[in-house]
């Protein structure tokens, strides 16, 4: 009797395991890009990102102003607006996998690009 009841206890501690493991939630992260490098170089700063799909990148302005972030292709996650005031900043959550390029306006000649790879 005590045996059997020994494997009932260890199965159920078993599922209640298997259950809680199971159903632990993967949370969304944020990845902060800064807008101009800390050099003060024109760039994004990192300006390549891999994130997962429901993840956000927040964009940060450091230095050199006028910044903003414009994707070809997807008027939905650009900013357009350009931002002045240091520490400005805007989130976008990339919901779909994919390869994004984006491009600061005023200074897309300078090579300020940079690549978002959703998973």
């Amino acid at each position: 009797m005590i045996s059997i009841l020994r494997s009932i206890g260890a199965a159920c501690t078993a599922l209640l395991l298997v259950f809680a493991l199971g159903t632990t939630s993967v949370q969304a992260k944020t990845v902060e890009v800064k807008l101009g490098t800390d050099a003060g170089m024109l760039a994004f700063e990192p300006s390549n990102i891999s994130i997962s799909a429901g993840d956000t990148v927040k964009f940060v302005n450091n230095k050199l102003a006028p910044h903003n972030a414009v994707f070809d292709g997807h008027d939905d996650l650009s900013h357009p607006d350009l931002a002045f005031a240091p520490g400005e900043s805007w989130e976008k959550t990339f919901s779909s996998a994919g390869t994004y390029d984006f491009y600061c306006e005023p200074h897309r000649g300078a090579g300020m690009v940079g690549t978002v790879v959703v998973n």
